[in-house]
């Protein structure tokens, strides 16, 4: 999932360059609730984790 926030963020980063700041800002958008959510998956995943057999 953080590959796929890098990839919007990259592609906010082209268009921000081309001039499409409408496109960068959708794109910077998305980077950043596809990051906030791969971040909480992976800190539930860390506590959850898993336990050691009995």
């Amino acid at each position: 999932m953080f590959s796929w926030a890098i990839t919007f963020f990259i592609i906010a980063l082209i268009a921000a360059f081309f001039g499409f700041f409408g496109i960068a800002a959708s794109a910077a958008g998305i980077a950043k609730i596809i990051f906030v959510v791969a971040l909480i998956l992976a800190i539930i995943s860390f506590v959850s984790g898993r336990r050691a057999p009995l």
